[in-house]
C-alpha cells in the first residue's frame, strides 16, 4: 500500500513503521510529512515516532521534516521533542517556557535548536528575542533560518537591526526569512532596508525583498511595490504582484480601504502586459478566497480597459459562477471597468446560457447593463419578456433602465 493510501486510511501503525524502518530516505522523509498532516499530538506513537526521527535519524533532511511534522501538530509536539532531549517540562508556565527553549537554543544537535526556535515564535513572549538573536550566527542555515522566521513571529522592533546584518547571509533560505522577518516586523527601519533591497543589482535580492514587503500589513510599501511591477526580470515583477495580493487580503479591516486607495493611485500608467499573467495565474492556483477576491479585483485595476485581452475577460467572466459569492461579486465588477464588444459579447453568451446557473446569469446582466450597447440592450430587453429566472429577470429590469429602458 502506497504512503498516500496509508495516510488517507488512517494507518498511522504502518505510516510509523515505514518511517522508522524503510531504507529510502525519500520515504522515510514522505511519511514523517504525512505523519504530520494526519497524526494527532495526543497520539504517542505519532510524536514518539516523530520525535526519534528528528533526534536519530542519519539523514539531515529527514531530521528536518520530522521536526517540520513536530510543528505542524502543534506547540505541544515541540515542546515534547524538546523534553525526550533536555528533560524540560512541557507543562511550564510561559515565562518558564521562554526560558526553557531559550537554553535549548544551545542543543548540541541542530534539530532542536530548530524546534526550540520555532517554540520562541509560536509563543510569541518578547523575553525570547534576545536568546533568539543570539542563534542568528548559528553554524546551521537551518536554524539561522527558523530563528529569522521565530524573530518575525515575536515581531519585537529590538530584531531589526540584528536581521539587517542576517541579509547578506551566505544562504538564500537565510537571506530570505531575515527579509520575511524585517518585512512582518514593519518599522521604518526595517522597510527601508528591504527598500535598498530592491535596488540591488542582484535580480535574486529584489525578489526577496519584493516577497518580503507583502508581510507588512499596512499601504506604506505599496509604492515600492507597485514600482517592483515593472521589473526587467519576471521573478521580481510576479513577487510585487503576490506582495501586492498578500497586502489587500491581510490589511486589518481599518486600513483595507487606505490599501486599497494607494495601489489604485499608484497603479496609473502600470503597463498591464507585466501584471496581468501572474494575477491569473493567482486566480487559477490560490487556495484562500481572499487572495483570489483580491486578485480578480486588482485585473479590473490594471487591464487595459478599450482594449482587454481576451484571457483576462474569460477567466473574469467564468469567476461569475465561482462558488465563493464575494469573489464572482468582485468579477462582475471587474468586468464593468472594462470596455469593448468582446466584453459585451460574452456576457451576454453567458446570459443566454440556461445551463449556467441563475446567479452568474444575474451578474451578467448587471454587468451589461454597465457596459453593453444596443445589442446588449435589446438581449436585456428580451430577458425581461422571456420565462427565465426570477433572479434573472429582476436583474435585467435593472440593467435596462442603464441603458435606456424598454423601447
Amino acid at each position: 500500500m502506497s504512503l498516500y493510501q496509508l495516510a488517507r486510511e488512517n494507518e498511522i501503525e504502518e505510516l510509523s513503521d515505514r518511517a522508522r524502518s524503510s531504507e529510502s530516505d525519500a520515504v522515510r522523509r514522505r511519511a514523517a510529512e504525512m505523519l504530520g498532516d494526519v497524526g494527532d499530538v495526543d497520539d504517542t506513537q505519532v510524536t514518539d515516532t516523530l520525535a526519534e526521527l528528528a533526534l536519530e535519524d542519519e539523514d539531515a533532511e529527514v531530521r528536518a521534516m520530522a521536526v517540520d511534522a513536530l510543528s505542524d501538530l502543534g506547540q505541544e509536539a515541540l515542546e515534547q521533542l524538546i523534553v525526550k532531549d533536555a528533560g524540560i517540562d512541557p507543562g511550564a508556565t510561559d515565562w518558564t517556557a521562554v526560558r526553557a527553549f531559550g537554553e535549548a537554543l544551545d542543543a548540541d544537535r541542530a534539530e532542536c535548536r530548530m524546534a526550540a526556535a520555532s517554540a520562541l515564535g509560536r509563543i510569541g513572549d518578547g523575553d525570547g528575542v534576545r536568546p533568539l538573536i543570539e542563534r542568528l550566527d548559528d553554524d546551521d542555515q537551518r536554524v539561522r533560518e527558523r530563528v529569522c522566521y521565530a524573530l518575525g513571529q515575536v515581531g519585537h522592533p529590538q530584531a531589526v537591526e540584528p536581521l539587517i546584518e542576517r541579509l547578506d547571509d551566505d544562504h538564500e533560505r537565510a537571506r530570505s526569512a531575515a527579509a520575511d522577518a524585517l518585512g512582518t516586523i514593519a518599522t521604518g527601519k526595517a522597510l527601508a532596508a528591504l527598500r535598498e533591497m530592491l535596488d540591488d543589482e542582484n535580480a535574486a535580492i529584489r525578489r526577496v525583498a519584493a516577497s518580503a514587503l507583502g508581510n507588512a500589513g499596512s499601504a506604506a510599501p505599496v509604492p515600492d511595490l507597485v514600482g517592483a511591477l515593472d521589473d526587467p526580470h519576471d521573478a521580481v515583477g510576479q513577487a510585487a504582484v503576490f506582495s501586492v495580493i498578500q497586502l489587500l487580503s491581510t490589511a486589518p479591516t481599518d486600513q483595507s480601504h487606505e490599501v486599497r486607495e494607494a495601489i489604485v493611485e499608484e497603479l496609473e500608467g502600470v503597463d498591464d502586459g507585466t501584471v496581468v499573467d501572474p494575477l491569473l495565474e493567482v486566480m487559477a492556483e490560490a487556495s484562500e478566497p481572499g487572495q483570489r477576491r483580491n486578485a480578480v479585483w486588482f485585473l479590473g485595476r490594471v487591464t487595459d480597459q478599450e482594449d482587454p485581452p481576451k484571457r483576462v475577460v474569460d477567466s473574469l467572466i467564468d469567476t461569475f459562477a465561482d462558488d465563493d459569492r464575494m469573489t464572482a461579486q468582485f468579477a462582475s465588477t471587474s468586468v464593468t471597468e472594462l470596455g469593448g464588444l468582446y466584453v459585451e459579447s460574452s456576457l451576454i453568451d453567458l446570459l443566454e446560457d440556461d445551463d449556467e446557473p441563475a446567479s452568474a446569469r444575474a451578474r451578467a446582466a448587471y454587468a451589461l447593463g454597465e457596459v453593453g450597447g444596443e445589442r446588449g440592450r435589446e438581449v436585456l430587453d428580451r430577458m425581461t419578456d422571456e420565462d427565465v429566472e426570477p433572479e434573472v429577470r429582476k436583474r435585467a429590469f435593472s440593467a435596462l433602465s442603464k441603458l435606456g429602458g424598454i423601447r
